[in-house]
């Protein structure tokens, strides 16, 4: 029993550390394209500290579960297919949690570029605050 527990530990834990260091390591240069380098190795780091504590605390509980198939192997095969689950589970909201960030990030960069491209227009043509005048229509009937 001692064995089989000790073995679904190490078993979950390198997979949870392996695949938060996938998250990390593609999750940086995805978010590359919103943020700057520094910025994305920051907002990663906490995605997948994040990532960790949620996945191992997972683990945890899933350990203290009592499965009893007859047979130790299966039993370790049966919490690590629960842990498995919840692994893809948490993968999964990790990449949706990373995809609305970078929308949002990029969203807010669009908006900024086109209200700098206005502001640039608008001095250009010389109508910051100045009410534009009415166009001059002359009247065929007014006199000259």
């Amino acid at each position: 029993m001692e064995d089989s527990y000790v073995t679904f530990l190490v078993l979950g834990i390198v997979l949870v550390v392996v695949d938060g260091q996938l998250i990390y390591h593609s999750g940086k240069g995805y978010l590359r394209r919103a943020y700057d380098d520094e910025q994305a190795a920051a907002m990663m780091r906490l995605t997948a500290v994040l990532f960790h504590l949620v996945v191992l605390g997972l683990l945890a509980l899933v350990s203290i579960i009592e499965v009893q198939t007859g047979d130790p192997v299966k039993n370790v095969v049966v919490k690590l297919g629960v842990v498995l689950l919840l692994l893809a589970l948490a993968h999964g909201v990790t990449m949706a949690i990373l995809a609305r960030i970078r929308d949002r990030q990029l969203q807010e960069q669009l908006a900024d570029q086109m209200a700098e491209e206005h502001r640039i227009y608008e001095e250009r043509h010389g109508h910051i605050g100045e009410p534009r005048p009415a166009p001059k229509i002359e009247s065929p009937y007014s006199p000259t």
